[in-house]
């Protein structure tokens, strides 16, 4: 009897854990427009196309879920569209290194967007680096909006 109550309160533990990991819902203040008109939408106005990224890091941000959660939505919606991750950077560091990190950007995103079951086939990646920045200049301001990655549709 004490192992079958204990047995119950371990699994009701274990499922009220995974309900606060879950990440998928989206809330009518991040939806722009109800789910049903996802596929009548162009993707720029549905949601963003760029998330972004602190210095020298390639991990999502609750921010870039936000928008990557609208762009799963929208792309579920839209099952005939493929798109293009692309990675980009910052000016700073080597040509080589944010080509790595360019790509790693680009691969995070690619993994979330499968994960919630957007297929791989309809993902590509490409890393620009420092080479296509959003923004000119050389100051923090800048440096920020050109850590990003940027999700194009396919042609």
């Amino acid at each position: 009897m004490k192992l079958r109550l204990l047995s119950l309160f371990a699994a009701i533990a274990l499922l009220t854990a995974c309900a606060g990991t879950e990440d998928t819902a989206i809330t009518s203040s991040e939806r722009q427009y109800p789910v049903e008109q996802a596929g009548s939408v162009e993707f720029k106005d549905y949601t963003k196309d760029r998330v972004f990224f602190a210095y020298d890091k390639s991990s999502l941000s609750e921010e870039a879920i936000k928008t990557l959660r609208l762009q799963v939505e929208w792309l579920k919606a839209n099952p005939e569209v493929n798109v293009q991750i692309q990675g980009h950077c910052d000016e700073r560091g080597t040509r080589e290194y944010n080509l790595g990190l360019g790509e790693r950007r680009a691969n995070v995103v690619k993994e979330y967007l499968v994960s919630r079951g957007v297929a791989a086939s309809r993902v590509r990646t490409i890393s620009y680096g420092k080479e296509k920045p959003a923004v000119f200049g050389a100051n923090e301001a800048a440096w920020a909006q050109n850590r990003r990655s940027e999700t194009v549709i396919a042609e």
